[in-house]
C-alpha cells in the first residue's frame, strides 16, 4: 500500500511559450505522517532514444508530511535549447514528473508535450533555424501514472473495529491493475488523476 497517492497535477500556464518555466500545482494525500522529505523532480525528454538527451528542470523537497490531503505549487526551468537536437523539438515531448522517499521512486506522471510555432506560416514553412521565441508547447491533459512499490518507513493508522464495513475494507483492483505481470512491482495504466 502507498503511504502517497496523487489525487491532481494541474498545469497553471498551459499552454505557454516554450521558454517559459513550468508551473504547476500537485495535490497528492498522505495516510501517515513522513519525517522525512518527499523529493520531486521534473524531467523533460526530448529523444526517447537517447536517455543521455534527458534534462532534468528541476527538483524540489517538501516535507515532514502530515497525515491528509496536501499540495505546493512546483516551477521548473524550460528545457536548454542547445540540448535538444534540432530533428527534435517540434513536435511530440515528455514531460515526466517523479516523486520520492528516501531516494525510493514510488510514482512517475507522464505527460505528452507538442510543441509547434506560434503562427500558421511559420507551421506551414518552418525556418531552417529553429526560431525559439516563436514556439508554443502545449501539454497534454491525459497523464500516464506509473505506480512502484517501495518499502516506506511507517505504516498507515490502522483502525481497531474490522466490522465497521466498506470503509475498512481493501481497495478492489481494476481490471488494469490485474493486467500487470505477478512478478511486476509496478502498476502503470492511463488514467485520469
Amino acid at each position: 500500500m502507498s503511504i502517497v497517492t496523487i489525487r491532481n497535477v494541474e498545469f497553471l500556464n498551459n499552454p505557454a511559450r516554450f521558454l517559459d518555466p513550468y508551473h504547476f500545482r500537485v495535490t497528492f494525500e498522505c495516510v501517515a505522517p513522513l519525517p522525512d522529505d518527499l523529493e520531486w523532480r521534473l524531467i523533460y525528454v526530448s529523444s526517447p532514444d537517447n536517455e543521455e538527451l534527458d534534462q532534468e528542470l528541476d527538483d524540489c523537497l517538501v516535507g515532514p508530511v502530515p497525515v491528509g490531503v496536501n499540495s505546493f505549487e512546483f516551477e521548473g526551468s524550460s528545457p536548454s535549447p542547445s540540448k535538444i537536437p534540432p530533428e527534435d523539438v517540434l513536435g511530440v515531448a515528455a514531460l515526466i514528473l517523479t516523486g520520492s522517499y528516501k531516494e525510493q521512486e514510488f510514482v512517475r506522471v507522464g505527460y505528452y508535450q507538442n510543441t509547434e510555432y506560434d503562427n500558421e506560416e511559420m507551421k506551414e514553412n518552418p525556418p531552417k533555424q529553429i526560431v525559439f521565441e516563436q514556439l508554443v508547447r502545449d501539454i497534454s491533459t491525459k497523464p500516464r501514472v506509473t505506480r512502484f512499490q517501495i518499502k516506506w518507513d511507517v505504516s498507515p493508522p490502522q483502525h481497531g473495529n474490522a466490522s465497521a464495513g466498506a470503509a475498512t475494507s481493501a481497495a478492489v483492483p481494476s481490471a488494469n491493475d490485474l493486467m500487470a505481470d505477478e512478478d511486476d512491482k509496478t502498476n502503470d495504466v492511463p488514467m485520469q488523476l
